[in-house]
Formats: C-alpha cells, structure tokens, sequence
C-alpha cells in the first residue's frame, strides 16, 4: 500500500472516530437537552450563532489553512498565529460585550444580554489551542485530537444535562460550551506538550496573510450566510420556531457535515504534499468524491425516508414542525462534501482569489433565494436552501474542472450511481414508515433493511466505490496482520 493510501486511511479513521464519537456525544446530550429544555432555548441560543460563528472566523485569520498547507512551517510562524489570534479573540470578546444590549434590543429579548456577554467568553479559549489543533492536523495527528475532544465532550455533555435538570434553562447551554472549550485547552496543553512561542514575525504574518486573507472573506461570507438563516426566522419568527429550524438543522448536518469535515480534515493535507503532482491528485480526488457520495448519500435519503420516527422518538412529539423541514434539508445538505472536497483543490493549488471569487458569486445567490422565500414560511425557506446547495455544488464543480482536468459533467457521472441507488433505496425505507407498526420497529426495520439493500446493489452492481472499500480494507487487515 502507498504511504499516501496509508495516511489517508488512518487519518480518515481516526477522524472518523473522533467526529462520529464527538457528534454522537453531543447527538445523545441533545437528545436529552431537547426533552428537558423547550424550543425557545435553543432558539435563543441560535439567535447568537450569527455573532458568534462570525467572530470566530475572524479569530482564525484563514491562518489554520494556511499552516496546514505550507511544507515547511516554522515556529515563527506558529508562534505569529497565536498572537493573531489570542488578540483578535480578545478585541472579538470586547466588541460582543459592548454590542449585547443592542442585541437583546433586535430580537426584543432582554436576556440576550446577558447570555451574550458570558457564552462570548467561549471565544478567548477556542483561541488559546487553535494553533495546536492545527499543528494537529498538519500531522494527520486525529488520535490525539480524538481523545482531547471526546473528554470535553462528555464531561461538559453531563454538566449541561444536570444543570437542565435541575432548572438552569439556557444557561445549561451556556455553560456546557463554556466548559467544553476549557477542558479541550487544558487537555491539549496536557497532551501535546507543545506551547507556541510568543514571537510575532514580520515575514511569518506576511506569508501567512498573503494566503489566508482571501480566505478570512471568503470564510466570513459563507460564516454569515450559514448563520443568516437564524438571525432571520428569530427575527421575523418566534424563538420556538428558531428552535423547531435549530434541530432540523443540527440533525441534516449530523452524517453530512461529519463526513465532510473528516474528509477535508485528511484530504487537505494530504492533497498540500501532492499539489504539484496533477496525476496523482486528479486520482485521489476521484476516489475521495466517489467515497463520499457512496456514503452520504444513503445516510441522508434514509434520514429523511425516516424523519418522523426519528424525531418523535428522540426528541417528543412537541418537535414535530421539525419533521417536514429536516426532510427538505437532506436533499440540500448531502451535497455538502461535494462542494468541500471541491473548494480543498482550489486550497491545494493556492487560489484563495479563486475561493474568494467563488464565495462572492455564490452568496449573492442565495442570499436572493432567502429573499424569494421569506414570504413562505419555514418551509419555504428550507426549499430555497436545499435549491442553494445543489447551485453550489454545480458552481464548485465548474471552477475546479480545469485543476484535474475532469469537468463537470465527468464529476456527474461519478457521483450519480449512488444518487439513483440511494433513491431508490430512501424510497423503500420510507414506505415503511407507511406501515402500521410502532416507531421503534419502523426505525429498526427500515434502518436495517436499507443497509442490506443498499450494499447487496452495490456488491451485485460491482459499483466503483463498494470495491474500492474493499480492496482499502483488505490492505489494511493485511497489513496489520503482518
């Protein structure tokens, strides 16, 4: 096996683990959350997410990528990042502060205020490992990142449901990230053993703002976005009806977002080692697209096909407006690690103007869909963002064609096996769900018999992906074997 295939599936492995065991914490912690706080809680809680998310890029810099991607990283400059960083976290924490009584004056809650001012505090620790989780990744290290965030997870996970059981309401939220972001610094510090110099260099800010600038907008245009949404329906809406959008939100982007983050975690440095190899490079991508729609895909179609037993029985009935929105917004969000593995070329090969240019175009589409929509409701708005993503996916596809000569339309017929296969698929488990029989039958029957259909296709089909998985494993069972 190559050395690259054998990174790339113990980095992908290790980062599965440490995202799927992260997200299945904080899925369970969630679930429990969801039963003893109401929807107003968590709708107040999104309601900062747009300032938060937004501060939070600006922290960054784009200085994370650009580390990761750069060969040949000094200690000058990692020690610069962190300076950048810890005192753009400080300015951030101050800028919130001020700004919260204006805050609580635009969603007409006075207890923004001071939820504000103490959840900002999150900002100034986040800051504090940024730079070692960085240096993390540039290593392929997730094992250790695995074992930091986990701890974090389930410690401030058991403080944030006993403090909802005992009545704290939204401020069991706001002290379980708070908490979480403490233990992730102090363990860090514990276990990488590694503290970055206090030295600002000249030439380091340089190289690294050079790259990570465009990147900053570029990030802070899609941070905005994301988030806009929130800020929108707790404005024009009820907190609960935030709350209701919140949940579906964070259940569509459970299997998305995590497969997409654990591949541009491994893929992105990777690919760095590879950029000037256009061979090899167009390869690997190819079998990461293919990868991941293979596994997305069903996920996100069975999700949706299932969207009422699950939602019900996890959460109650008081979260069933959820149903129809987190059925809409699979379709949209599937598409998610398409468009990162895409957006990780132009990374690789430097173009940030690109990102930059990309981001630009893209966000003034949907924020004019968000526009279009608003008057439909909650379910209207989902429908504009679900039509975002696939214009998204098309827009990405389009401007990496020309760095692994494979155009969009030989990207399509990659990814569109799994698509059909997966609709297929979600179409059966759905008609489950039309069965009489409890929800915990309809879950377990439809959860199982997906898988068996779904990988008995693939397996008579000889699909491209399914064999590949194969082969990967087989390699890896053998080479640990010897």
């Amino acid at each position: 096996m190559s050395s690259v295939a054998s990174k790339s599936i113990h980095g992908i492995i290790w980062s599965a683990i440490e995202r799927f065991s992260l997200q299945g914490v904080h899925f369970l912690t969630g679930i429990v959350l969801a039963r003893l706080l109401s929807p107003s809680d968590f709708g107040m809680i999104g309601m900062l997410s747009i300032f938060m998310s937004v501060s939070q890029t600006l922290i960054d810099c784009g200085f994370s990528n650009a580390l990761i991607r750069q060969k040949n990283a000094t200690e000058s400059d990692y020690g610069t990042a962190f300076i950048i960083n810890f005192s753009i976290s400080v300015l951030a924490f101050g800028s919130l502060f001020i700004a919260a009584p204006f805050v609580a004056d635009f969603y007409n809650m006075p207890d923004l205020q001071s939820i504000m001012r103490v959840f900002s505090v999150t900002l100034i620790i986040n800051a504090l490992f940024a730079v070692h989780r960085a240096r993390l990744t540039k290593n392929v290290d997730f094992k250790t990142q695995s074992k930091v965030s986990l701890t974090a997870a389930v410690i401030s996970g058991v403080l944030g449901i006993t403090l909802a059981y005992k009545g704290f309401g939204v401020w069991s939220l706001v002290y379980q990230s708070i908490c979480s972001a403490a233990i992730n610094f102090l363990m860090m510090l514990a276990m990488v053993r590694w503290f970055p110099k206090p030295v600002f260099n000249k030439d380091s800010f340089h190289a690294l703002f050079g790259f990570g600038s465009k990147l900053l907008i570029a990030s802070l245009i899609s941070s905005i976005y994301s988030n806009l949404y929130n800020m929108v329906i707790g404005k024009r809406y009820s907190a609960s009806d935030l709350g209701y959008y919140t949940r579906a939100d964070s259940l569509g982007n459970l299997p998305s977002q995590n497969v997409a983050g654990i591949l541009y975690r491994v893929t992105f440095p990777i690919l760095s080692q590879l950029q000037d190899d256009r061979e090899r490079l167009r390869s690997i991508y190819i079998k990461y697209l293919q990868i991941s729609c293979f596994a997305v895909f069903p996920i996100m179609m069975g999700l949706a096909a299932l969207a009422k037993p699950i939602i019900v029985l996890m959460l109650g009935e008081k979260w069933m407006p959820s149903v129809l929105l987190l059925q809409i917004l699979c379709f949209g969000l599937m598409l998610d690690p398409i468009c990162n593995i895409n957006l990780n070329l132009l990374y690789v090969k430097g173009r940030s103007d690109l990102v930059l240019k990309l981001e630009i175009i893209k966000k003034t589409i949907a924020v004019t869909i968000l526009v279009v929509s608003l008057p439909f409701g909650l379910v209207g708005l989902c429908i504009g963002r679900a039509c975002y993503g696939v214009i998204a996916t098309i827009l990405n596809m389009t401007y990496t064609r020309s760095f692994i000569d494979l155009s969009m339309l030989g990207q399509a017929k990659l990814i569109l096996p799994s698509w059909f296969m997966s609709l297929f698929v979600a179409t059966g488990i759905y008609g489950v769900t039309l069965l009489d029989m409890n929800y915990v039958l309809q879950v377990v029957v439809g959860i199982l018999g997906g898988l068996a259909l779904y990988f008995g296709l693939a397996h008579i089909l000889k699909m491209a992906p399914m064999e590949l998985l194969v082969k990967l494993a087989q390699s890896k069972f053998s080479r640990n074997k010897c």
